[in-house]
């Protein structure tokens, strides 16, 4: 069997890299347009299921192939947080998030031959109140900007979080006790 990462994410490299499991790198692309009137967790869950089954397409010659892919996103209330475009975007979603709980949902999705199972993950995040001087700040750093949620809590963001109620490594992009029981029940193990 092959596992196959279907992401560029270097962050979901360096957590699946942590347990010690051999595994490919596919570069997928597919449509993340939000559907009209779709549920935050839907669409998480279908852009996890499409990029799965976009990367099974790719290495559909080895039927031994097993595709993990993934996809997070930022909900505040039923607001879904992309990526910040500007930096006036990237201050109006600190500034939204700033003294309260948001929601991180990460989806991940397994694809093999016979089957594709999708699982979801959510991890309530809290922030401190932040201010002009450190959205200012933390625009320099240049990390946010290909963030969902306009943060990063493996880095320099963090400073924002006070607590967290879930998963931290889905947080970053990939839950790995989830995936990993999920992949052992495959029969995957770490080396």
């Amino acid at each position: 069997m092959t596992l196959y990462l279907a992401s560029t994410s270097p962050r979901r490299r360096e957590l699946l890299a942590q347990v010690d499991i051999d595994f490919q790198v596919l570069d997928i692309a597919i449509d993340e347009s939000k559907r009209s009137n779709e549920l935050p967790t839907a669409y998480v869950e279908r852009l996890a299921k499409e990029k799965a089954e976009a990367g099974f397409k790719a290495v559909h010659s080895d039927e031994h192939a097993i595709v993990l892919a993934a996809d997070t996103i930022v909900v505040l209330e039923d607001d879904i947080l992309g990526k910040p475009s500007s930096q006036e975007q990237a201050g109006q979603m600190l500034r939204a998030l700033s003294g309260r709980s948001h929601v991180v949902m990460t989806a991940f999705a397994i694809k093999t031959a016979k089957d594709i199972r999708v699982q979801r993950v959510n991890t309530t995040v809290f922030f401190r109140s932040i201010t002009s001087k450190d959205i200012d700040w933390y625009w320099r750093t240049g990390e946010q900007q290909d963030k969902a949620g306009g943060y990063g809590i493996q880095s320099k963001g963090g400073v924002f979080v006070t607590a967290i109620s879930g998963s931290y490594s889905a947080v970053v992009g990939l839950p790995l006790a989830e995936v990993v029981s999920a992949l052992q029940h495959m029969g995957i193990q770490s080396e």
